[in-house]
This record gives structure tokens, C-alpha cells and sequence, in this order.
């Protein structure tokens, strides 16, 4: 399933937000600024700020969401808008990039993160200058086909990272997580206790028990036992493990493909959709929420079934409320 005009439409309509501006006088106006101002904000701020002589310069974006390109471009656009990847990684430093790679299943089919925005994510860090780019998950299915049949292992080699298992409990130490509910330790993998920073990046999809997969449930990618959230309350334990202290600089959710039904694995291409969208915050209750709102276009889901999120809001790991957030929307 492709994008219609009526997707467009909800996608606008989910990410109108004006962002937050600063002002500065001497207002240039020229048509190229008034061109720029148009385009990320009303008409009606833009008006009342020409009446007044002033410029508006727009703040970084506390969430963005891109549009309509290739899963590498979309990324490109939404670093940009925030700041560029030199926020969030210096040089010299070790980073963990964490992808959906837990089923062996073709990029195709959805189940797993896009290995084209695991790549260009990759080249990203590198160009920041990280010394080591590494990146795993604890899959489902064996470990070893999945990360090939996903084409991440390749995606993530040709960009020059590192890709280690996480089938062992060995690559795992315990944590304590003393904010926590019900899962007050975990065994979390080594790589990315070792990291000085990392990246949640998981595939938006329609998920069995946990109803979805998003930021918040790829955690449990990094953790050794995840039979332990399925016998304790898998809601609480997905927004438990996410107090663990230190947190992804990003969560950059894939919606090029979403898996609408039949999930985690899904059935076959009949349960995709092709949305061509990439959503991006610091914030991972947001960006959750703000995913879950756009797979409504495709399903329906509603955002209380997916209880982890508002529990997630209630442990201050977040806002549930997008309308407090500047968000940024970018068509390609």
C-alpha cells in the first residue's frame, strides 16, 4: 500500500505544530526569507512578525518527521534539522546503533529495522568522527540469519561498522534499574554499557502482545532474559527497562515500511505498507506516541492498548502530549 493524497493529509494534520520562535530585529525582506519563513510557519505568525520588522529564526525541533524519500535521504534531512549528527556524536567516540534485526525475515516484509537507514546511520557516526561504530540485537529467530537475510550485516560492514551477536549470555552484565516497577536489574549487553553513546532505532510495526513495536520495545533487544517481561507485566517491564540511565541521544523510528497487522514476524507482504516516513526525537515517549498516531492511518490502534507509553509518561521518561513539542515536518 502506497501513499494517497489522504495519507498526505494525515500526516500534515498529526504534525502541525508551529515551532517556537526567537526574534531579532532589522527584518530582511526579501522574498527568499519570506520563502523560508512560509514554510515552517503560519501564516498568521508570519504575518504579525512582518508587521513588526522582525526576523523569526526557528529553534531545533524537539521531534521530526520526514516524508516521501529513500530511507538514507529522510535521515540526511531530519540530523539536519536538529542540529546535525555532530550534536549527538564527538570524535573519538565508541557508538552503538540498535536496529529491529530479531526476525529472519527480508527487508521487504518489515519486521526489521531498513538496512539503508542502518547504513547511512552508520556513515553518519563516522563522519562525526567516531573511532567505532557497533551494532547488535538480541533476535528472535537465529541470530545468524537474521542478521543476514535482514541485509543488515552487509549494510552495516560496507559502511565500515562493527556487527557483534547478542545470542550469549555472556555479552550481557547486570544493571540495576532502581526506578523501576517491577524489573529492578537486567542484564544489559556489554557493547552498549561500553559505548559513550547510542542510537535506538527500531522498525514501526504492529506487535502480538505488545501491541507495538516502536522505541520503547526495542529495549528489550538489549536485554539477556526476555522471557522476564512476559511473565511480569510486559507493559510495565518495556517502560521499566527504558528508566535504565543511559539513554539513546536518538530514537529515529522506520516507517518506510510498516508491518500493519500480523505481528512481529508478520504473514507476507499483504501486512505492509509503504509509507516512506522517518520519525525522529530525543524523546522516547514522544516519538511513540507520535508513531502510534501515524500507524492509524493504516490500522487502527488505539494509543491506551498500548499501555507502555503512558506509563512511560507517568515515569517522566517523556511527554505523551505533542502538543507541548515543536515538531518539524519535511516532504521530499
Amino acid at each position: 500500500m502506497r501513499f494517497t493524497m489522504k495519507a498526505v493529509f494525515v500526516f500534515r494534520g498529526l504534525f502541525n505544530n508551529t515551532p517556537k520562535t526567537m526574534k531579532r530585529r532589522d527584518f530582511l525582506k526579501s522574498g527568499v526569507m519570506a520563502g523560508v519563513a512560509a514554510s515552517t510557519l503560519s501564516f498568521s505568525k508570519l504575518d504579525a512578525a512582518l508587521s513588526k520588522n522582525e526576523v523569526l529564526v526557528e529553534e531545533a525541533p524537539d521531534l521530526v518527521a520526514v516524508m516521501g524519500g529513500e530511507p538514507d535521504v529522510m535521515l540526511q534531512k531530519a540530523l539536519e534539522s536538529l542540529g546535525g549528527i555532530g550534536k549527538y556524536v564527538k570524535k573519538g567516540q565508541s557508538v552503538v546503533i540498535k536496529p529491529n534485526i530479531g526476525w529472519d525475515k527480508t527487508p521487504e516484509l518489515a519486521a526489521n529495522t531498513n538496512p539503508k537507514l542502518v547504513a547511512e546511520l552508520v556513515k553518519q557516526c563516522f563522519a562525526a568522527g567516531a573511532k567505532k561504530v557497533t551494532v547488535f540485537d538480541h533476535t528472535c529467530n537465529e541470530w545468524k540469519q537474521c542478521y543476514t537475510n535482514s541485509g543488515i550485516e552487509k549494510a552495516v560492514k560496507d559502511a565500515g561498522g562493527t556487527i557483534v551477536p547478542g545470542n550469549d549470555e555472556v555479552y550481557y552484565s547486570e544493571v540495576k534499574l532502581p526506578n523501576a516497577v517491577k524489573m529492578k536489574e537486567a542484564k544489559i549487553h556489554k557493547a552498549l554499557i561500553d559505548a559513550d553513546v547510542w542510537f535506538n532505532v527500531p522498525v514501526l510495526k504492529n506487535h502480538g502482545g505488545a501491541k507495538m513495536t516502536i522505541a520503547m520495545k526495542n529495549y528489550m533487544g538489549i536485554v539477556w532474559d526476555r522471557g522476564y517481561f512476559h511473565q511480569n507485566d510486559l507493559q510495565q517491564c518495556i517502560a521499566d527497562a527504558c528508566t535504565w540511565s543511559k539513554k539513546p541521544v536518538l530514537n529515529i523510528v522506520d516507517a518506510y515500511r510498516v508491518m500493519r497487522q500480523n505481528g512481529p514476524q508478520g504473514k507476507s507482504a499483504a501486512d505492509v505498507s509503504e509509507l516512506k516516513t522517518l520519525i525522529v526525537s530525543p524523546d522516547i515517549v514522544a516519538v511513540d506516541a507520535a508513531a502510534v498516531k501515524f500507524f492509524n492511518q493504516v490500522q487502527k490502534m488505539d494509543m491506551d492498548a498500548v499501555s507502555h507509553i503512558g506509563t512511560g509518561a507517568k515515569m517522566k521518561l517523556g511527554t505523551q502530549d505533542l502538543d507541548k513539542l515543536n515538531i518539524k515536518r519535511i516532504r521530499i
